[in-house]
């Protein structure tokens, strides 16, 4: 049986979207940033010290990763620790003002990729598919929960 390209759409879904996290990781790369970098950086710039088990659930990385990204970020100096850890105790992370500045440079990339140019969608087309998307992943989401 021959199958069309609208039996496939999960797969082309995939494709798709390895070739713009690519995009996104060339894009970021010129900031100096990574793509999982600037998850962790948006995931806090709305001022809630999150931890690094939150950031990891914020931007679908595991949490054993998270440790190392939250360290690179700190060296670069773009977030802190907001308080004192502590044995069994999870520290916090915030942005910090030269993360604020680079996450700003970071949007601009997104922006600059969401161009019609990059994509071949006019606004419209890109609504359309955003909505679509949407619907697509909240139908996952659910498939994934057990039922009662």
């Amino acid at each position: 049986m021959t199958r069309s390209a609208g039996d496939l759409v999960l797969w082309r879904l995939v494709q798709t979207a390895h070739l713009a996290r690519q995009r996104f990781e060339d894009a970021f790369a010129a900031e100096g940033l990574t793509g999982s970098q600037f998850g962790v950086l948006a995931a806090l710039a709305d001022g809630d010290d999150l931890t690094s088990a939150e950031l990891a659930r914020a931007i679908l990385v595991r949490p054993q990763s998270m440790t190392a990204l939250v360290r690179q970020l700190e060296s670069a100096g773009l977030v802190e620790r907001a308080g004192p850890g502590g044995r069994g105790r999870a520290t916090p992370v915030r942005l910090t003002t030269s993360g604020r500045e680079r996450l700003a440079r970071g949007y601009a990339v997104v922006a600059s990729l969401h161009a019609p140019s990059v994509t071949g969608l006019d606004t419209s087309a890109a609504d359309r598919l955003a909505a679509l998307l949407t619907t697509v992943h909240a139908s996952l989401e659910d498939a994934d929960e057990p039922d009662p």
